[in-house]
């Protein structure tokens, strides 16, 4: 059985002893950017650290969208709204056609707002690594925009199980993005 979990950087310790306890004991191999933990039980748990300075988040759904530079653990500057994008309509014909291109053109709006706003706070040298969340293929779409290719290179992490981007989710969001994940094998 397999599982993973998110652990804080300063909660790791602890949580490395409480493994330590429910698997006989436990053996540590960190390397460079990598947690490996093997317990006596041969139980094991590898994990990826993301320690950036500047962490650039964008997270956009159908119904909302925020880009925010967390800088040490501190949210610094953000931008969040939210986007009304028809839902689907069982009409057919014409109609069904007419509200499906509206739905697209509706998104594409979303969109193009999302790249302005990253370009604004996540400009060329402003971050170190980039957290994207929501829609996955909504999100890839933002940075296919050639002002943004700088974003493309760097380090990611994805989140791509958050609800409609808000201040809240993205705070959660940097939050996460600095934590251990870890993939536990028992």
């Amino acid at each position: 059985m397999t599982r993973t979990v998110e652990v804080d950087p300063a909660r790791l310790d602890r949580w490395v002893e409480g493994f330590g306890a429910r698997h006989d004991g436990v053996t540590r191999a960190d390397g460079p950017g990598t947690v490996v933990l093997t317990g006596g039980d041969g139980a094991t748990a590898t994990g990826e650290r993301f320690e950036h300075q500047r962490i650039g988040l964008v997270l956009v759904r159908r119904g909302g969208y925020a880009v925010g530079r967390d800088e040490g653990g501190d949210l610094l500057a953000h931008t969040c709204g939210t986007a009304y994008v028809q839902s689907r309509t069982k009409k057919g014909g014409w109609s069904q056609q007419r509200y499906a291109r509206r739905r697209g053109n509706q998104a594409d709006g979303v969109l193009d707002k999302v790249r302005e706003i990253s370009l604004r706070h996540l400009g060329r040298g402003a971050v170190d690594a980039l957290v994207l969340g929501g829609d996955r293929r909504m999100a890839e779409q933002v940075l296919e925009d050639p002002r943004l290719a700088h974003l493309r290179d760097l380090p990611q992490r994805t989140l791509w199980d958050l609800p409609d981007p808000r201040l809240v989710v993205l705070q959660e969001a940097a939050r996460r993005s600095r934590c251990v994940r870890l993939e536990i094998s028992d």
